[in-house]
């Protein structure tokens, strides 16, 4: 990047570079310059929204290379791409410039999940009426509200309480959630055993994100862990069940679920920078 492009510390940027017209190096330093003067901008103000837009615009590669992924899903493209973009924002407003992490490796988890939930609250395996759809999902929201207020799974009239409806809706509830399905959303849609999404074809080749995207690099850390953690990061992130969910299997509050979950991910964010 030229030193016409660095940012002045006091005052908004004033003509940057079109996203496009800059390379993978140009825009990581682009983004670290913004991030910086996004943090002294008063969010709400044109000079606040015009350094985010950049940002949004800086890193859309990114997104696209989360939704490859799902290419195999039966969902428009453009349609995916305004969820990850939703993804994108959430990331860019929670980022710390400070830390020591690349904001690709910090953001690809929150755009893929934004995907993931995407999927998980629309995907059906069978006809199922909207209203049930829309139950479940308030029965999942009130069983996790439910769960961090008692410190204990709710039974089904506790949750037929809290949403204002019968015990029976609550059965049929359940038995909807049964037709539901998240589907694979890793597997390559041509049949084959290929390594992975053909997402490289967009070009996006920051090594920090690669290394998100290589679970492997995970593996040997995952099988220190004891045996209890290694299930809550399998039933969260394979399973996709919710903190609720998992401690009603192992017998423990969400609660205690969430803290664990935090202190492990923690664990292995740094075991993995202290790799790099």
């Amino acid at each position: 990047m030229s030193h016409s492009q660095t940012l002045a510390p006091d005052r908004a940027p004033a003509r940057l570079p079109a996203p496009h017209a800059v390379d993978t190096d140009e825009a990581r330093e682009l983004s670290r310059q913004l991030f910086t003067r996004l943090r002294e901008l008063t969010e709400g103000t044109a000079d606040y929204s015009y350094v985010r837009n950049t940002l949004v615009e800086l890193n859309l590669a990114l997104v696209r290379y989360a939704v490859a992924q799902f290419r195999h899903r039966n969902e428009p493209t453009e349609d995916l791409l305004q969820v990850g973009i939703v993804g994108l924002i959430k990331a860019i407003n929670r980022f710390d410039p400070d830390r020591n992490l690349e904001f690709s490796t910090f953001a690809l988890p929150t755009v893929t999940g934004e995907l993931r939930r995407f999927f998980r609250d629309t995907s059906w395996s069978v006809r199922v009426p909207r209203r049930l759809q829309e139950l479940r999902l308030r029965m999942a929201k009130a069983t996790d509200e439910l769960s961090q207020k008692l410190e204990r799974e709710p039974t089904d009239a506790e949750v037929a309480v809290a949403l204002n409806v019968t015990e029976q809706e609550i059965a049929e509830g359940r038995t909807a959630s049964n037709a539901y399905t998240a589907g694979t959303l890793e597997a390559p849609d041509d049949g084959t055993d290929s390594e992975g999404p053909q997402s490289r074809r967009f070009g996006y080749t920051d090594a920090a994100l690669e290394g998100v995207e290589n679970l492997e690099s995970l593996k040997p850390l995952i099988a220190q862990l004891p045996e209890r953690e290694r299930t809550i990061l399998a039933l969260r992130f394979t399973g996709e069940l919710t903190q609720a969910e998992i401690g009603a299997r192992l017998g423990i509050s969400q609660m205690h679920v969430s803290r664990l979950l935090s202190r492990v991910l923690a664990q292995l964010r740094d075991a993995l920078l202290a790799d790099q």
